[in-house]
């Protein structure tokens, strides 16, 4: 979803520095983006694990740097397991737990200052999976509510000074991700996800639902009485 999304804000001539902790792979999504853009010279890329936060404020420094300014960043990253992996796995959920709710909120805090500065736009990807408790996502969903919850936070406390916070929650997605896992109906495609998500950031829409049939999905789940979650395998 992440490089799908950095495709289309290339297309349109946006200048991108790449985060992420994999640098190989990095170079080599910066050089395609940069053919597909027209561009000479790949774009630049930082190394950044969420898993270390002590690298957060010297990648936000040298964006900066290299940049200019930022006037949007979009954190797309997370960790994920199944409810069955992380139930038989304490330490693998604690550090699920830590890199998306905790590091997650760290990283934001880091790029806070920055986008107050040019009243530029804060994009995060949590999950529709925060929106309700549910059996097969207790752990991973609990992340992803608390994460919502910040970003909501965020966002009535500093909207009012030009921050603007798109909290993106995804349905399923046919990604890497969730390979291996049985799609369910509505399930979405990388570029689909991009496309909403770059509408939402151009408008300032604090919250999007994608693909957008999720938006319906999760009203009803979230309006379902306790007695019937406790029944419902979803």
């Amino acid at each position: 979803m992440g490089r799908s999304l950095a495709r289309r804000l290339a297309a349109r001539g946006d200048d991108l520095v790449l985060w992420g902790r994999d640098t190989v792979e990095l170079q080599a999504s910066a050089a395609d983006l940069a053919a597909r853009a027209g561009r000479s010279e790949a774009y630049p890329v930082l190394a950044l694990d969420l898993e270390h936060p002590e690298g957060f404020a010297g990648a936000v420094e040298v964006s900066l740097e290299t940049l200019g300014g930022i006037d949007l960043v979009v954190i797309t990253a997370a960790s994920f397991g199944t409810q069955e992996e992380l139930e038989a796995d304490l330490e693998r959920a604690r550090r699920l737990l830590v890199v998306n709710f905790a590091n997650t909120v760290a990283l934001c805090e880091a790029v806070r200052p920055a986008l107050l500065a040019s009243r530029g736009t804060l994009c995060v990807f949590s999950s529709v999976a925060g929106d309700r408790g549910r059996k097969p996502v207790g752990l991973y969903g609990a992340s992803k509510a608390g994460l919502s919850h910040y970003l909501e936070s965020l966002d009535h406390r500093y909207h009012a000074e030009g921050l603007r916070v798109v909290c993106v929650k995804p349905g399923f997605v046919r990604t890497a991700m969730t390979e291996g896992l049985p799609a369910p109906p509505f399930a979405g495609e990388p570029d689909g996800v991009a496309k909403d998500v770059l509408r939402a950031i151009d408008k300032g829409q604090p919250v999007v639902y994608t693909p957008r049939m999720w938006g319906l999905v999760m009203f009803i789940i979230r309006h379902l009485p306790r007695f019937v979650m406790r029944r419902v395998g979803f």
